[in-house]
């Protein structure tokens, strides 16, 4: 659905989520102030702008994966990075089911 990367603050272009379920993988780097790097990500109602749940934060390097489950609708994010270089990727989450195994 989309990637970006960067350095500071940062609004990402809107995107629509058909399931409302989202994955979003993200990473930091370079910490230019040791023990100083900050690393924030909300996702706002692109219908609205208002803003809807923190899904990252962070301090320092690292990288995980969050998921987010909304009404299905049009989003966007905002980034806040202090002192580190970033990237997100955010992906459509699809509904599944596991075989039944007949195990118990």
């Amino acid at each position: 659905m989309g990637a970006w990367s960067g350095v500071g603050v940062m609004q990402t272009e809107a995107f629509i989520s058909t399931t409302g379920t989202l994955r979003v993988q993200w990473e930091t780097r370079n910490e230019r102030v040791p023990g100083q790097g900050i690393f924030s990500v909300v996702l706002h109602s692109g219908v609205s702008g208002r803003s809807l749940l923190p899904v990252v934060e962070h301090r320092g390097t690292g990288r995980a994966t969050t998921y987010v489950s909304e009404d299905p609708r049009e989003f966007f994010f905002v980034v806040d990075a202090k002192h580190l270089d970033w990237s997100l990727t955010v992906e459509e989450g699809v509904a599944a089911t596991a075989p039944d195994t007949g195990r118990r």
